[in-house]
């Protein structure tokens, strides 16, 4: 089993900061790619940013320029900074990572439970 650990959302002003964190644990044999998704009120659950093992991003078009995703092979952990945050950026924010478990030939899909994360004055 594996399991993902997001910490790091709250409540923010306008061109305020937030960094969101997401751990990965138990069988993991190498983590092919981590990243985050986003889903607001209303709205259909869309791409923020992913890293893969390579160090390569991939970043959703509302948010280029002002968030950044990082990685820690070594902690199976990424990170989201999150500056110049805008109300339309309040969404639950689910840690996503595709990775080989132990012993499995082929990668599988995990999914955190969710950080809520509000811009609002």
């Amino acid at each position: 089993q594996v399991q993902l650990v997001e910490s790091g959302g709250g409540v923010v002003q306008p061109g305020g900061s937030l960094r969101l964190s997401c751990a990965a644990s138990g069988s993991i044999f190498k983590i092919n790619a981590m990243g985050w998704y986003r889903q607001g009120p209303g709205k259909q659950r869309e791409l923020v940013a992913t890293i893969r093992d390579s160090g390569s991003t991939n970043y959703g078009d509302s948010v280029k320029g002002r968030f950044t995703v990082s990685g820690d092979n070594a902690k199976n952990t990424v990170y989201l900074q999150m500056n110049s945050l805008k109300p339309e950026d309040t969404a639950v924010y689910s840690c996503y990572a595709s990775l080989w478990s132990t012993g499995s030939r082929w990668t599988t899909a995990y999914w955190g439970p969710g950080t809520q994360v509000t811009v609002s004055s």
